[in-house]
């Protein structure tokens, strides 16, 4: 079946270096940084960006977190649940800013 994402193409992440190797170099130890054990675990993170994955509908890093978090020690329980977080917060996010619609339509009924 034919998509517009094609699961081999993260293999081709780091071809976003070739355009301009110095922000590369930089945005990759930042990237690395921020991935690394902290005051949160490394699958802790992993599962943080699982659910921001989803959040942000980003195919191949559904992919990639989704195989970080299962290399680290999670479970699909687990990866399940912070799915439902991230759909939660997105949710949640459209609704509130249903008060901004309330807001306008109040103003405009006046």
């Amino acid at each position: 079946m034919e998509t517009y994402y094609h699961p081999k193409d993260l293999g081709k992440f780091p071809d976003m270096g070739k355009g301009n190797k110095e922000l590369w170099e930089k945005f990759m130890s930042y990237y690395n940084a921020v991935f690394a054990e902290g005051a949160l675990t490394e699958r802790e993170k992993a599962l943080i960006a699982l659910g921001v994955a989803h959040a942000v509908q980003c195919p191949y890093c559904i992919d990639a977190y989704t195989q970080a978090c299962l290399e680290k020690g999670s479970n699909v329980e687990e990866m399940t649940e912070a799915v439902h977080v991230a759909c939660a917060i997105r949710g949640g996010a459209s609704l509130v800013h249903g008060v901004q619609m309330r807001n306008v339509a109040d103003k405009l009924s006046m």
